[in-house]
């Protein structure tokens, strides 16, 4: 029997023993990654994490993200204090006492839930190892696969907490909790569901936010407002449970509504869609390869060619990549980027243009297109011009794309295009649901009109309002730097330039008398003058750009060669292709918006053209500087000559084209000129203002040349384009948060300036101003008939 009992206790201890020595070797195994993917320390020390990238404007405000998934890093410092209580007391109440496991909770699990089979006993992961699941487990494909995984993740936990404190723990922790609509990372989630900053939440916003991450698709706040607040208050419970709240803050705290205030990240909404648009695609740019563009895109793959050259922010992820060889990725690598606009301007700049255009200028337009059966287009369109116009636009559409991939033949496609559906539209009053044919839907948004505008710093080219378009998400063309349209006579003030650099001053006078050219076929060609004020007598050349006058700017067209005047334009800042031709004073060649606020502020910059800038500086995650950015600048005239242009361009808001701005509608005092342009057949509408810190350009126009107002009266820019400046500088002079463009700014004469610049013949009356029409143009007044596809 002694013999027996023996051999029973060596049995028995070698096989205690060797069941140590098996779990000992196993998590040995376990812990070097034998046994499958084990993060190393260099691993623990840097998790891997997508983070977004921040737009940031100049008054310090988020304009927006650039994401894969939308998370931002905050420190503990940041995060508010009701956050960090009721996630502990809700996941792990006794997280501040364990370095990584819970035995009380194993315990508890291993009891209730795996012996007496309770499912409400609670789970037994602490935070830590909620946090090594987030960090390097996806999900389990099996039961197996998932107790593996629970066992790598106590290994992890111990050692997360020994290569981290509790506070860094928990701030891992929440930047890496994910939620719903797009919101990874608890600042993401609290700009999402509460419109505040995280280090801003109060109790019961925590308790919500915490509560979700049980199960945010569930706990749904949009959807399931009630189960929420019922989980809400189980959280709530669990902070008065560990005394973090009393128990009448918790009786007052639970009867709260949810008090959301819900706006989730869409790059397509928000303030400036268009500028990070432009950020975007300026930085990820790649470098020009002329296999890249198409035949007809020549121009463009030199433009492009330049801006790599020159300008360090095109194409700067691919210019300057990491340390290592690799390349930033504005996606994942959390960037701040640091830009030059105002969001405050931004903001004030789109409501303006959204009142102009939906409250005046788009209901002119709908009542102007009644009766016209090929509507939006002008009277004048053929119906084969139009057939083939709305033909491109549906072959442009992603519709006919995606059922031109499907492998349908046109005849299917055009059933398809033509058969209703149910689908959203752009209304001014919000997006609509209605039932409507592709087609259709293709020339109803066709009916709505365009608009761009850019405001810079004409000292630093500092970019502080960038608007591309009426609605990013129905209208994505971006007119304020890609798109380039005629400019009509917002082209003479460089024909003027050319003048007043060759020795004239604005109060010279010249006739104002038809002007022939003889052209290099033998030909001749003399431009016609669109209004008879003061015809045939002597006037200044302040007063013919003033009132847009063709026979002036003909006169001095004429006293200099074509070229001459080309290359006048391309030194004040026009990178685009001009034709050297007499008629280019008329503004047929088609320029960007960006292009001509550029140039315009080379005559408020002293003659120094600046290239406008959108961005100052980037940060890398770590808040490291990685790059900074200067304005390129260059002598482009002489001081003296742009001083004589402020002046001429002063006279056309004083007693010109841009008077109104004057009147009662806008009572502007402030020192400013401008200048409008209206092109052939008022396709397009353009007004350029300058002032002492500020540069300004506005375009109005149809989505095709051929949709636009048949009546001059109601289709030149002094009703289309000249509205909304005014409309956005009153507000801007209304608000005492910008500071740096004031009213009683003044325009700063040279030294030593000798000329008389208040010239004899400065007055004209309104009415004349008014009237006087910037381009050469024939119009067709013919009356519409009523009734149209759409009821407007």
């Amino acid at each position: 029997m002694k013999i027996e009992h023996k051999r029973g206790l060596i049995v028995f201890w070698s096989l205690y023993l060797a069941g140590i020595l098996a779990i000992v070797t196993f998590f040995i195994l376990l812990s070097n990654g034998v046994l499958g993917f084990m993060p190393t320390f260099e691993d623990l020390e840097n998790p891997k994490s997508n983070l977004a990238s921040d737009v940031i404007s100049a008054d310090g405000e988020t304009l927006g993200r650039f994401y894969i998934e939308n998370r931002s890093q905050v420190d503990f410092d940041s995060i508010s204090k009701n956050v960090v209580d009721a996630l502990v007391a809700t996941e792990d109440e006794r997280y501040y006492s364990h370095s990584g496991i819970d035995m009380n909770s194993l315990a508890r699990v291993l009891v209730k839930t795996v012996l007496m089979r309770k499912q409400s006993s609670g789970g037994g992961s602490t935070i830590t190892q909620q946090l090594a699941k987030m960090l390097f487990h996806g999900k389990a494909q099996s039961k197996w696969d998932r107790a593996t995984q629970k066992i790598k993740e106590w290994v992890i936990a111990v050692k997360l907490e020994r290569s981290y404190t509790k506070d860094e723990i928990i701030t891992m922790y929440l930047n890496r909790a994910g939620f719903i609509y797009d919101a990874y990372g608890i600042e993401s989630a609290a700009l999402t569901f509460f419109g505040k900053s995280v280090s801003k939440l109060n109790k019961e916003e925590a308790a919500t936010l915490v509560g979700m991450l049980q199960n945010p698709s569930l706990y749904n706040p949009i959807r399931r407002p009630e189960k929420v607040i019922t989980r809400r208050n189980v959280v709530l419970g669990q902070m008065l449970r560990s005394r973090y709240i009393s128990t009448q803050e918790y009786d007052s705290l639970k009867a709260l509504p949810l008090g959301l205030n819900f706006s989730r990240l869409d790059h397509k909404v928000g303030i400036a869609p268009y500028f990070r648009e432009y950020i975007r695609l300026m930085l990820t740019a790649q470098k020009p390869d002329m296999r890249n563009y198409a035949s007809w895109q020549e121009e463009k793959f030199r433009e492009d060619s330049v801006q790599w050259i020159n300008n360090p922010a095109f194409g700067w992820i691919a210019k300057n990549p990491k340390a290592d060889g690799s390349l930033y990725n504005i996606y994942k690598d959390g960037l701040r980027i640091y830009t030059t606009l105002d969001s405050r301007m931004q903001k004030m700049a789109e409501d303006a243009m959204t009142e102009h255009l939906s409250g005046e200028l788009q209901p002119q337009f709908f009542r102007a297109k009644k009766g016209n059966r090929r509507g939006p287009y002008s009277v004048d369109v053929t119906d084969e011009q139009y057939t083939q116009m709305i033909s491109r636009a549906i072959k442009n559409s992603d519709r006919y794309r995606r059922l031109k991939q499907a492998g349908l033949s046109e005849a299917e496609i055009d059933k398809h295009m033509k058969t209703p559906v149910e689908t959203r539209v752009f209304t001014w009053a919000g997006e609509k649901d209605t039932v409507m044919t592709p087609y259709d839907s293709v020339v109803y948004h066709k009916y709505f009109l365009r608009s761009a505008m850019m405001s810079v710093n004409p000292h630093n080219g500092h970019i502080k309002v960038y608007i591309g378009g009426p609605n990013f998400k129905y209208f994505m063309y971006d007119m304020a730097s890609q798109g380039k349209r005629q400019v009509g006579s917002t082209i003479k003030p460089f024909v003027y330039t050319l003048a007043m650099k060759e020795g004239h001053t604005p109060c010279d006078l010249v006739p104002n008398t038809p002007q022939t050219f003889l052209l290099d076929d033998g030909t001749t060609w003399t431009p016609k003058n669109a209004g008879s004020a003061r015809a045939g007598e002597m006037v200044s050349l302040k007063w013919g750009l003033a009132n847009s006058n063709n026979n002036v700017t003909a006169w001095v067209m004429k006293q200099y060669s074509p070229k001459a005047v080309a290359n006048m334009i391309h030194d004040v800042g026009i990178g685009s292709h001009v034709d050297p031709v007499y008629s280019l004073f008329l503004g047929t060649s088609d320029f960007s918006l960006m292009e001509m606020v550029g140039a315009y502020s080379t005559f408020v910059n002293k003659g120094v053209h600046i290239d406008p800038i959108a961005i100052t500086k980037i940060e890398d995650k770590y808040g490291n500087v990685i790059a900074s950015f200067l304005p390129s600048e260059r002598e482009a005239i002489d001081e003296e000559t742009a001083f004589l242009m402020v002046n001429l361009l002063e006279g056309v808001v004083n007693q010109g084209t841009a008077c109104r701005l004057r009147g009662p509608a806008y009572q502007l005092k402030n020192e400013m000129g401008g200048k409008t342009g209206t092109t052939q057949n008022n396709s397009d509408g353009w007004y350029m203002s300058i002032m002492p810190n500020l540069v300004t350009g506005v375009w109005v126009g149809g989505e095709d040349r051929g949709i636009h107002f048949d009546d001059m009266r109601i289709g030149q820019a002094a009703n289309t384009a000249v509205p909304i400046f005014g409309r956005f500088i009153k507000k801007v002079f209304a608000s005492d948060k910008i500071t740096s463009v004031k009213e009683d700014d003044t325009f700063e004469a040279p030294e030593h300036f000798g000329y008389t610049l208040d010239c004899s013949d400065r007055h004209i009356s309104a009415d004349e101003s008014d009237g006087a029409i910037e381009a050469s143009v024939t119009t067709d007044d013919s009356a519409n008939d009523d009734g149209s596809i759409f009821n407007f």
